[in-house]
């Protein structure tokens, strides 16, 4: 299993949740996906995105302006 950091910083709706989306296609069952974002929409595009492929939300936790998704591939 490997664990991907994507630095989706200052990328507005709705692109972090696309180039999630198009990295979880690239991934293994079971990797892990540390998305960092600060577009605040994306607290609402991300949940929606796994619930439509599936996907796992480990954790969300927000630093600042900065919110950090752990995503798990099915």
């Amino acid at each position: 299993m490997t664990e991907t950091l994507m630095n989706l910083r200052g990328l507005k709706c709705p692109l972090p949740a696309l180039r999630v989306r198009k990295k979880l296609s690239e991934l293994k069952s079971g990797d892990l996906i540390v998305a960092e974002c600060t577009d605040p929409l994306t607290t609402i595009d991300i949940p929606n995105l796994l619930r439509q492929t599936g996907d796992t939300l480990e954790d969300k936790s927000q630093t600042d302006s900065v919110l950090v998704f752990r995503i798990r591939k099915k």
